[in-house]
């Protein structure tokens, strides 16, 4: 399984903007095959900046979405409201270890 975790940073006058695309987007990126969960979180002490947290079946499912006119469409409007550049990582879950 992949996550992906993508750092958002808004101008303060975007914020409901991107809260109503997360909330329509979020179904259609749940619909796409291998996605299993889309969360998305604001920081407590900077309510301008968001995160997206996502967990993938396979990489491909991932390049898949983001290769896709779904995407597109989503990221064209989502980059219009920031106010600094976005950071992405795509990690893997540790495994458990117990004593």
């Amino acid at each position: 399984m992949l996550i992906r975790i993508v750092k958002l940073t808004f101008k303060p006058e975007n914020i409901p903007s991107f809260e109503r695309l997360f909330e329509t987007s979020q179904p259609g990126i749940l619909a796409f095959k291998g996605c299993r969960l889309v969360e998305g979180y604001q920081d407590v002490k900077n309510p301008c900046v968001f995160f997206t947290y996502s967990h993938w079946k396979e990489e491909n499912d991932l390049e898949n979405y983001r290769n896709s006119d779904f995407f597109k469409e989503v990221w064209s409007k989502t980059k219009l409201l920031f106010s600094e550049k976005p950071e992405a990582w795509s990690v893997q879950q540790l495994p458990m270890t117990t004593k």
